[in-house]
């Protein structure tokens, strides 16, 4: 036991060394420069998905605003709360793999710290490039450049990248569990980050894909596998309309 312990502390502490991670960060950053056709139609497709959420920022907005769970001006845009179900996530991974031992439970471990590192620096490079006006502080949906830092949610984009991580990461036992789990977490907090009125639906949708995008980025550097899923997001019957499909096993 001793001896499997300290040779999955020494595989952590090789696939995530400094030296890794910077790797890791260089990588993620310059990605966009050694993107092929697929990797530029899928942010063709987040970016058409942000687009038609924007055009019923101003409805979602209402709907919450003038329904029985938020005021504009009355919630907490920074609050802790409603980040502690990914943090749980990451707990009770690193707690599992301390428990059994398992080295997979490490390296899921580390993906999701690692993702949630990265995308939080992306979050905070978009938040002061746009300047959004977060729809607690304004009625106008287009309130960009304005010093403001609603776009992209970071709740939802942490959410997303512990979530997806967990989602897709390790054996396919399970697979079914995990899944509700990981996007169960992040659909939840992209739910109450609307229903506070501190973000637009826009926003959420923005954070949800760089989440999502960054985590795969992140499992393909250290636990290589297979996209299993993919989001649509369109209008439908005057609203709109989140589909999800995934390869089942």
């Amino acid at each position: 036991m001793a001896l499997g312990s300290l040779s999955n502390a020494c595989a952590f502490a090789e696939d995530f060394s400094p030296q890794a991670v910077l790797d890791d960060t260089k990588a993620y950053f310059t990605a966009p420069l050694h993107w092929e056709t697929d990797n530029w139609l899928q942010f063709g497709e987040a970016l058409l998905a942000i687009g038609v959420a924007h055009e019923f920022d101003g409805d979602v907005r209402d709907h919450f605003v003038n329904g029985s769970h938020a005021v504009a001006g009355g919630s907490d845009p920074n609050n802790l709360e409603e980040a502690l179900p990914a943090m749980l996530l990451i707990a009770g991974t690193w707690t599992a793999a301390l428990i059994t031992q398992d080295r997979n439970g490490y390296t899921e471990g580390g993906s999701m710290l690692e993702a949630a590192g990265l995308s939080a620096v992306s979050v905070t490079l978009l938040k002061l490039a746009f300047g959004r006006e977060r729809p607690n502080a304004t009625s106008s949906v287009d309130t960009w450049f304005a010093g403001g830092d609603s776009f992209p949610s970071g709740h939802v984009t942490f959410a997303f990248a512990v979530g997806t991580v967990l989602a897709e990461s390790g054996s396919d036992n399970y697979r079914w569990l995990r899944r509700a789990l990981g996007y169960g977490v992040g659909a939840a907090t992209a739910y109450l980050r609307m229903r506070d009125n501190v973000h637009w639906c826009s926003d959420t949708v923005a954070g949800a894909t760089l989440g999502i995008a960054t985590a795969d980025f992140v499992m393909a550097r250290h636990e290589p596998h297979e996209p299993h899923v993919s989001w649509q997001l369109s209008p439908a019957g005057g609203g709109v309309m989140l589909s999800f499909s995934s390869t089942l096993h």
